[in-house]
Order: structure tokens, then sequence, then C-alpha cells
């Protein structure tokens, strides 16, 4: 008497344990039905008809993936190493999965290989100080290649560019070489600016004798600051007289 209750139990488990789902917010189920798609349900419950129906699980997330490695030649033949990271998601999930298959797979491969085709399209100066305009180049071939697969690239951003240890110490160089010529310009533009002031007070002192008296008060008074000995400043005009005499 027990086994027929026990037989449907079992029979009614399985069927709610097949029939009935329960899908998450970031979550949307892709129902197959004797192997024809019929549409995407979710979130929330679903509701299959067992043995018929079929569900494939995608996550509707925004999915960080990182780019390998890889090794480009520029367009000016300098071998780097260049790695990136991919923020995508799944904006329609029927195609995510009947017109791709193991579409994580598929954008990783897409990726390396757009990866070594842009980077060696530009010079090394490029890489390094034009971050953005790579990773816009970046994200729109790939974007555009993988919207028959349902998928969104939100954004692409290089990582690491790892140069060879000679072009490093060049690079060095380079830069200190930059540093030096910089000082060297300072420096120039300060003995110019020095020069020219000196200039205009010699122009204010030979339009302005007055000033050429006072300028020579200071300099006795710094001179008399600076140590213990009693100066006694003379006229300029005696001077002059004294050196005309002389003369």
């Amino acid at each position: 008497m027990l086994t027929p209750v026990i037989t449907i139990v079992v029979l009614v488990l399985f069927f709610l344990y097949s029939a009935i789902k329960v899908l998450n917010e970031y979550e949307r189920g892709v129902i197959f039905r004797l192997g024809r798609v019929i549409k995407a349900k979710g979130p929330g419950l679903i509701i299959l008809i067992p043995v018929i129906d079929r569900m494939v699980k995608v996550s509707m997330r925004l999915v960080a993936s990182d780019v390998d490695p890889q090794d480009v030649i520029t367009r000016d033949n300098v071998s780097v190493q260049v790695n990136a990271v991919i923020y995508f998601r799944v904006v329609n999930p029927v195609k995510a999965i009947v017109e791709v298959e193991h579409y994580a797979y598929a954008m990783s491969q897409l990726a390396q290989t757009t990866l070594r085709s842009v980077c060696g399209q530009a010079e090394l100066d490029e890489l390094l100080s034009e971050r953005d305009k790579i990773n816009a180049q970046l994200q729109e071939i790939l974007d555009t290649h993988t919207d028959p697969w349902g998928i969104k690239v939100a954004t692409v951003e290089l990582k690491h560019i790892d140069l060879p240890t000679e072009m490093q110490r060049a690079m060095a160089k380079q830069a200190e070489a930059e540093r030096e010529r910089r000082a060297k310009v300072i420096n120039a533009e300060g003995e110019f600016q020095a020069a020219q002031r000196l200039a205009d007070a010699a122009e204010i002192i030979a339009h302005h004798p007055m000033a050429l008296q006072l300028r020579y008060l200071q300099t006795m008074r710094e001179m008399a600051n600076q140590s213990n000995a009693t100066i006694v400043p003379l006229p300029l005009d005696l001077l002059r007289g004294a050196l005309g005499g002389k003369s």
C-alpha cells in the first residue's frame, strides 16, 4: 500500500523540482522547448514543462574580464607586452546563447586579437601618452563585433605596457636630457630677466641723478650693518670733483 504513495510523492517532487525555477534579479532564463528557443524569462518564479522544456541561465551583470598579456610590435618597430581589462554585459540573453558558443571565451579571444591589431598600428609614444584614444578604439571595435552576440562592451582599459630593458634605459636618458634642457632654459630666462632689470635701472639712473645718490646711501648703510667699522659717506658732488681734479 505504501509503494504507490511513495511513487506518487517522488513523481510530484520530481515534477516540482523540474518545473519550478527561481531566478535572481540579475538573471534571465533562455527557454528551449523541444530544442527550439521560446524566449527569455525572469527574474522571479519560472514554470517549465518537465522533460519538454530546458532552461539556460544567463547573468545580466557587468563582467570584468582580463585580457592576457599580448606581444605587440608597434608601428615604430618596438616590441612591447600589453594587457587590458574589458567590462561588458549581456543585453540580449537569447542572442548570447544562440548566436555564439561560450560567449565569455569568444569575447576573450576577440579581445586578444583586437588588442594586438590596434596597438600594432600605433607608435610607442601614442601607447604611453594617448591611452584614452587607444581605449576608445578598442571599445568601439569590440562593441561592433559583439553586437550580433547580444553583448554590450562598456569600457576597455589598457592596464600595463611592459617595455624592454633597453628601451626603459633609453627613455630614462631621454627624460633626464629633457629635464636638463628645461633647467638650462629656465636659468637662461632668469639671467635675461635680471639683465633686463639692470638695464632698466641704469636707464632710470641716467635720467634721474638723484636715484644714484639714494642708491649710494643705501649701499653705505648695508656696508655699515655688515661690519663694525664706522663709514662716513661723502657727497657724490665732492667725489665727482675729486675725480675730475685727478683727471
